[in-house]
């Protein structure tokens, strides 16, 4: 938003978000009169988080503490309780920390607060070794009967960055066209793998190829050339409503050279004031951008599609920073997960690097592999365990190609989905009447 809008609108997100925050500090200091309040103040933290991933608009869950630990010693927490729990065990180090700061004397409070600083980067170590690697082929499908598929993505790079980047959209499809095909010529010379599945990323093709026969065209033109099936990040037009609108679906298509288009993922997780503005003529009176939001609608699958028999979890760029996307991939059946996604849009800023993290988080929280395909990076092949197997540069067309295990049995915190979000939610609760009742009696008796 501040990159290529203007600063109106980033400074009331970030004016809005803080609300979340200025409530999780006055409720601290009720939580500070209880014993263990460091525990308490942690499940607050949590229960923060679920407030702003929900509320307004599907919520904003961007900058949770879990993300931050795709390099840290606790990463290993999500395959246990997800991204909530990940972010628990942050906050509960951290909480314990202060608590420790602020005794000056050796006590029963102090020994708990410290028990608080240190559990949660012990269990985190201790929870490594249970990892999976990319390597390992434990609990993997027997799709094919193969238990491994080769997966490359493609970054063909855009003519120009910010929200006009698709300005040139035919270019854009141009560059992914070439580099698979480039990637074909690799193949065939024996310098590159032969690829199973072929990823690309969001808007590869706005230009909607089931109604213009040129795009079809090329997109058939280049799986053929590869010799494997693409997933193709694609905008795709719908009738007009009643109101004569247009509106459009961010799709993903599984392209076969010879029988065309196939599965589809439609992005479920659309983004406010981007892909779509709610109160559109509210929002027009303060910002110029309200003519320029979309008119994208949500889709309704399960957040998978089939390609070269392999079941593959879609979270489409913005839906991978949602904890309900993935899991209802894995519900589905998902044996690897993507995440295609135009990063072009937000420029030369930090955010690739964020929503990468986000997905190293996902990959250890299902316990699968993690293929992300950028329109102009960074790219990349994660691993379950959240290792980086290969990244690619931003703003150069590139491919990087990994064989890659195919999963069916589930982590833990995929089987207990969003429970220990809510549990924590309710203890948090719970603490707040307990320390409020508290606090009522003191007053009170005084």
């Amino acid at each position: 938003m501040g990159e290529f809008v203007g600063p109106f609108p980033w400074i009331a997100l970030a004016s809005f978000e803080a609300l979340f925050i200025g409530l999780f500090g006055l409720l601290v200091i009720v939580l500070a009169r209880l014993p263990g309040a460091p525990w308490w103040i942690a499940t607050l933290w949590v229960a923060t988080e679920w407030l702003r991933s929900s509320v307004p608009f599907g919520g904003f869950p961007w900058g949770r503490l879990a993300f931050g630990q795709s390099e840290g010693w606790f990463l290993s927490i999500a395959s246990v309780g997800g991204a909530p729990l990940l972010t628990f065990a942050v906050a509960l180090c951290g909480s314990g920390l202060a608590w420790i700061a602020l005794e000056l004397r050796f006590s029963r409070a102090f020994a708990g607060a410290v028990a608080a600083f240190v559990i949660a980067p012990v269990v985190g170590i201790a929870l490594i070794p249970t990892l999976p690697s990319a390597a390992d082929d434990s609990s993997v499908s027997d799709a094919g009967g193969e238990d491994r598929v080769t997966v490359a993505a493609i970054q063909g790079s855009v003519p120009r960055l910010g929200l006009d980047f698709n300005a040139q959209r035919k270019q854009v499809l141009d560059n992914h066209v070439a580099r698979t095909i480039e990637l074909a010529d690799e193949v065939a010379a024996g310098t590159a793998p032969q690829p199973d599945v072929v990823v690309w990323p969001e808007n590869a093709s706005d230009i909607d190829p089931l109604r213009n026969a040129d795009a079809a065209a090329d997109i058939s033109r280049a799986a053929t050339a590869i010799k494997a099936p693409i997933l193709v990040g694609s905008v795709l037009v719908n009738a007009p409503t009643e109101d004569g609108v247009r509106t459009t679906t961010n799709s993903v298509i599984v392209w076969d050279g010879e029988s065309g288009p196939g599965d589809r993922h439609d992005k479920r997780i659309i983004q406010p004031f981007g892909e779509y503005l709610p109160y559109r003529d509210f929002f027009a009176l303060f910002s110029e951008y309200a003519e320029r939001a979309g008119y994208f609608v949500p889709g309704n699958g399960d957040g998978t599609v089939t390609a070269a028999g392999v079941t593959i979890g879609v979270a489409t760029c913005y839906e991978v920073a949602f904890d309900r996307a993935f899991a209802a991939s894995i519900r589905s059946g998902a044996q690897i997960l993507a995440v295609p996604t135009n990063n072009a849009t937000f420029g030369d800023t930090e955010m690739t690097y964020q929503q990468l993290a986000m997905s190293r988080v996902r990959a250890v929280e299902h316990g699968r592999a993690v293929v992300v395909a950028a329109t102009s990076g960074v790219s990349a092949i994660i691993g379950p365990d959240g290792s980086v197997i290969e990244q690619t540069d931003l703003f150069v067309p590139a491919a990087v190609v990994e064989n890659l295990p195919l999963r069916e049995g589930t982590t833990l915190a995929s089987r207990l989905g969003a429970w220990p979000e809510y549990v924590m939610c309710f203890v948090a609760f719970c603490a707040i009447i307990v320390a409020s009742a508290r606090t009522r009696r003191t007053v009170n008796a005084g």
